[in-house]
């Protein structure tokens, strides 16, 4: 399993979600794409903490202190 980008990552935890969705596996297939579906979880979840960190990093006010801001959902912005 190589883990190239975030995209890429997501599409491979998707595509074993699937699999292990429809039930058509042994047990020991199933737990292995499991085993691989949380390592690609949790590299997907470190690169969004690392955006959100750049993020915080580059909203800064006049005088460089941070100022947050939540991002604002579509369901709340209409």
């Amino acid at each position: 399993m190589k883990m190239k980008d975030f995209e890429g990552s997501l599409k491979q935890l998707e595509e074993i979600v699937l699999q292990l969705e429809g039930g058509d596996l042994t047990l020991d297939k199933a737990l292995a794409l499991f085993e691989e579906g949380i390592k690609i979880s949790r590299y997907c979840s470190s690169k969004l903490e690392e955006a959100e960190r750049k993020v915080e990093t580059l909203i800064k006010d006049a005088d460089g202190s941070l100022v947050e801001s939540p991002f604002a959902s579509d369901e709340e912005e209409a």
